[in-house]
């Protein structure tokens, strides 16, 4: 998407609202948001979101940037990555962090929900496969722990190890030794999540796009 010229009310922030849910002075603060990351350019790249020092030091910062460039999170059905976004797509990678609304159905929410679990479960999903394999669980947990400088890599190893097998018994049930647990598909992963409540939790704040959130 090229340069938004227009002003709040314009046919351009209309439609982006209707997308996103945002309202148009949201779209407003984040479109002077975007064009400073992107020093004034229309395009967004991974190197500009180096200059944001909320993501500096997260655990998942890889998984963080890798999420605005997933085509599974602005198109439907969507494949592969890109290497660069425009406005429209920062936009509704960034309502995925939107609270909902306090005035809609629990029909409505229960979609609000469905969207950001998704979300989530891509930004696990490295490899777009379908599943979040050991390895690619092991590595968010590894991380995670092994940074917060409390435990040593073989410790968070060995914890992220444990923590998958409890997932696939929940998932899965009752697994013989000699079995192989292929991964955790995105209905697992709804079922692991009831009674969660992500749809708040998940969020990030629109001026200096702290995304610490997402490490809780």
């Amino acid at each position: 998407m090229g340069a938004l010229q227009s002003f709040p009310g314009q046919p351009e922030y209309v439609d982006l609202a209707e997308k996103t849910g945002f309202s148009f002075e949201q779209i407003g603060v984040l479109h002077k948001r975007f064009k400073q990351l992107s020093h004034n350019e229309n395009t967004l790249r991974r190197d500009h979101f180096n200059e944001i020092p909320d993501l500096a030091c997260n655990p998942i910062r890889a998984q963080i940037i890798g999420a605005f460039f997933d085509r599974r999170n602005f198109h439907q059905n969507g494949e592969g990555t890109v290497e660069e976004i425009g406005f429209e797509e920062f936009l509704v990678v960034m309502s995925h962090f939107r609270p909902p609304s306090l005035h809609i159905t629990d029909e409505q929410r229960e979609v609000v929900r469905k969207e950001k679990l998704r979300f989530l479960f891509n930004m696990h999903d490295t490899d777009n496969d379908g599943t979040i394999t050991l390895e690619e669980y092991r590595h968010v947990v590894e991380e995670l722990l092994s940074r917060s400088g409390a435990l040593g890599k073989e410790t968070a190893k060995s914890i992220a190890d444990a923590a998958m097998l409890e997932v696939a018994s929940i998932s899965m049930g009752h697994m013989e030794p000699d079995e192989f647990y292929e991964g955790i598909t995105f209905e697992h992963f709804l079922k692991l999540l009831n009674g969660f409540e992500i749809e708040s939790r998940m969020n990030i704040r629109f001026l200096n796009m702290d995304a610490t959130t997402l490490c809780k």
